[in-house]
């Protein structure tokens, strides 16, 4: 068998060395688009959950900004997603994993079978009310079971899943569950929504973006949080952000809703009326728009992540496999 020669040697080993350093690279760079460039994913959460809040996500995602979704597959209302799905494959969508049930009157249980998952319901056989309890009650075992679950029955139901995040933040805020996170990101190869780094306190501390990035797994690199000043509507809020987004890959987590008498029984005033600005913001909102062009930001869904993080592994293996 005739040897590799000197030079090709050295280009192989050139080549393993820039699959590896994708590690170091900016997130821009990765995706291959400017370091100065300001990249958004507007990412709607809690599809699935209820008839309003998938037809305000689904209509924000094709006359509005919405550029990707987070799917509670637990949910009643699933089945509509995946019909939705299945009309548009090119819709963005991501598992919203859902291991809590918070609504007081509007509840859901664990897909796995409440047998299969004691730890994860109350009395009643729904999912617990809150993160705390969750914590309190939750093991690791029953935890993985279900969040598998729910990621294999939306690939079973044919949607080409772009992303992981977490409702409630179960698997952020401990870091036993955010291993999980991490495990399953690795196993499906997805990317995953992660706090903005200065809140890693709640995990103890690190560089969590630095620790998920040499597990081979991308995230944002900002994640904006809701925080208005004194006297701020949430449409000016918005509109601040807008102007001072910085270069790099932003989301924007928002939870859109229709005004109808379903959401107003689900979730009190205060709560569904700021849905409803949010729709309403991010679909019919002349402005909005005005401002994204203004600033010059390109707007991406999840699929640009994991297409990349996909793509980088296969380079990865190529290499590898090259140089043995």
């Amino acid at each position: 068998m005739r040897k590799p020669s000197f030079l090709l040697l050295i280009f192989l080993l050139i080549a393993k060395l820039q699959a590896i350093d994708w590690e170091s690279k900016s997130l821009n760079e990765i995706l291959r688009f400017k370091k100065e460039d300001k990249l958004l994913i507007i990412n709607a959460d809690d599809a699935g959950m209820c008839y309003s809040v998938n037809s305000a996500i689904l209509d924000a995602m094709k006359k509005g900004l919405v550029t990707s979704a987070s799917v509670m597959v637990p949910c009643p209302w699933f089945p509509q997603i995946v019909k939705a799905y299945k009309e548009n494959p090119q819709l963005d969508l991501g598992v919203h994993i859902t291991l809590t049930s918070e609504w007081e009157n509007y509840r859901w249980g664990p897909i796995s079978g409440r047998d299969k998952v004691p730890s994860l319901v109350d009395e009643q056989g729904y999912l617990w009310r809150t993160t705390p309890l969750f914590y309190q009650h939750a093991t690791l075992e029953d935890a993985e079971r279900e969040a598998r679950a729910q990621i294999e029955r939306a690939l079973a139901m044919g949607i080409d899943v772009t992303h992981l995040d977490s409702h409630m933040w179960t698997l952020q805020y401990n870091l036993k569950f955010f291993w999980l996170y991490v495990k399953l990101a690795k196993e499906f190869d997805l990317p995953v929504r992660m706090d903005p780094p200065e809140r890693a306190r709640y995990l103890g501390g690190g560089d969590l973006h630095r620790l998920l990035r040499k597990e081979g797994i991308l995230c944002p690199d900002t994640f904006i949080i809701c925080q208005m000043l004194p006297g701020e509507s949430l449409e000016e809020f918005y509109k601040r952000i807008l102007r001072n987004l910085q270069p790099g890959v932003t989301e924007i987590m928002i939870h859109p809703s229709l005004e109808t008498e379903e959401i107003k029984a689900i979730i009190p005033q205060n709560g569904w009326q700021g849905r409803l600005t949010e729709y309403q913001v991010f679909t019919e909102n002349e402005e909005i728009k005005k401002i994204i062009i203004e600033e010059g930001i390109k707007l991406i869904g999840y699929r640009a992540l994991r297409d990349a993080q996909r793509r980088l592994h296969k380079e990865s293996e190529k290499v590898k496999t090259n140089v043995k």
